[in-house]
């Protein structure tokens, strides 16, 4: 067997999440083997040389001379993580027959169908996933720790020693430098390419927003797996929740959250340069705080909208992409829609917080979207009383068939406030004591209510 000199080895490609450096041959198998003697160098190193250079044959050898097929180099990379990103079908093949592990992590986390994945050696993806290898999520690595995001947190730093599972599925109440914060985990192995995308969306997303009744961002984990997206935490849980131990609300107390609603929504869709939907605007994705005033949260599949275009979706959604209850007709239909998709969502629950039950709860979550489609909409029960002037109509307006009746949130905030005041003016008379316009002097008995002018003379 023939070695080549490492000067005329093939470039030898990095870890696919490794800051960029220098990564040459010539560094793992002795910079100063000035005479590129490849007879003293370890059978392992060998072996990955080998493997760099495509030559079968010779892999062949070393193997049957007893080379170990798992050999890690100083970056803990084996002969398949350098198969899989030169693209080598049957190098790889025929490591994974000598008894190559299919998933070993080099000392930045990446295993060989990533590397596979960052270079697009699609023969080799398709190997290694026939044999088992598994997608792990790729953190989003810096080139440099220069380039560290200054929203990025130390995952020891959060403690989940006393951690309670929120509401809403992936959050976890944790705590970060004695501070109670809410922790959103993402899917630490098997994580397909969407779910990547997503966390780095959302991440996106949250960097760009700030607003009193929008949920606050801390800080991310994205150097590290599993990656966790950390914001401020609400102690008295979601508006769902808080609907399920209260039922139907007070008017005012009703109109009240509508508006801290409406205002969150209102920043979010007149964001610049791009406006942002939520698309999944639901009670358990609206949190209460301490003062009793709500925040929008999670937004994990949000769209960010450009001005005057429209956005779709691109496959039917499910009940696992959303709470079908809430969703929008042209959202179901896989139409172009737009903002008003949030106002659709957003009269479903204005009328829940009267109502005190979910739409169409007698209606499996699954079932919902039809009735939507069909033009129907939940029904009014309560008492006219419960509805200050005008609130139906708005709510009526809100889940217009056609998005482009609804009125926008900035339309909306003014109307909650007249309706909020009118109705509230009104119950304070309705309660409003008739002994309050009497002197103090006035006597009980019917004969003494007379007129002001006769009192007057007798005084």
């Amino acid at each position: 067997m023939e070695f080549m000199s490492p000067v005329r080895s093939n470039l030898w490609r990095q870890s696919s999440m490794a800051p960029e450096r220098e990564h040459s041959i010539n560094a793992h198998l002795g910079g100063d083997n000035e005479d590129g003697d490849m007879n003293e160098i370890d059978p392992g190193l060998k072996l990955l040389y080998m493997t760099n250079e495509n030559d079968l044959e010779g892999i062949k050898e070393l193997l049957d001379s007893g080379a170990d097929v798992n050999f890690l180099d100083i970056d803990y990379r084996t002969a398949l993580h350098i198969a899989a990103c030169q693209g080598y079908g049957e190098v790889a093949k025929l490591l994974i027959e000598r008894g190559a592990e299919v998933d070993p992590q080099d000392r930045w986390g990446s295993t060989p169908l990533a590397d596979a994945i960052h270079y697009k050696n699609h023969d080799v993806i398709r190997l290694l996933e026939k044999h088992g290898a598994k997608r792990i999520m790729a953190p989003m690595h810096v080139k440099n720790a220069r380039e560290v995001p200054e929203y990025e947190i130390d995952p020891t730093e959060l403690d989940f020693t006393n951690s309670i599972e929120i509401t809403k599925g992936t959050f976890r109440m944790a705590s970060w430098g004695g501070t109670k914060v809410a922790v959103k985990t993402f899917w630490e192995g098997n994580a397909d390419d969407d779910k990547v995308k997503a966390f780095g969306d959302e991440l996106s997303l949250l960097q760009k927003i700030r607003h009193p009744n929008v949920v606050q961002f801390l800080g991310a984990v994205t150097q590290s797996s599993p990656m966790m997206i950390v914001t401020e935490y609400l102690p008295k849980g979601d508006l769902h929740e808080y609907l399920k131990r209260k039922g139907a609300l007070k008017p005012l107390r009703a109109l009240k959250l509508a508006m801290d609603i409406a205002r969150g929504m209102n920043y979010l869709h007149e964001h610049k340069p791009e406006a942002i939907i939520h698309r999944d605007l639901e009670p358990s994705n609206i949190l209460l705080d301490s003062s009793g005033h709500l925040k929008v949260a999670d937004f994990g599949v949000s769209k960010l909208l450009k001005v005057a275009n429209r956005i779709k979706e691109d496959r039917p959604l499910t009940s696992q992409d959303t709470s079908c209850r809430y969703v929008a007709p042209e959202v179901f239909r896989i139409e172009e829609y737009d903002t008003k998709a949030d106002v659709f969502s957003f009269a479903l629950i204005l009328q829940e917080m009267i109502e005190g039950s979910p739409p169409f709860c007698s209606k499996q979550d699954h079932e919902v979207p039809n009735s939507y489609i069909a033009k129907q909409r939940p029904p009014f029960r309560a008492s006219p009383n419960c509805y200050a002037h005008g609130l139906k109509e708005l709510i009526v307006q809100c889940w217009s068939e056609n998005p482009s009746d609804r009125p926008t949130f900035k339309q909306i905030i003014p109307r909650l406030d007249d309706i909020s005041n009118s109705f509230g003016r009104r119950k304070r008379w309705k309660i409003f004591p008739l002994k309050c316009f009497q002197s103090p002097d006035w006597k009980k008995d019917d004969s003494n209510v007379g007129s002001r002018s006769s009192r007057t003379r007798t005084r």
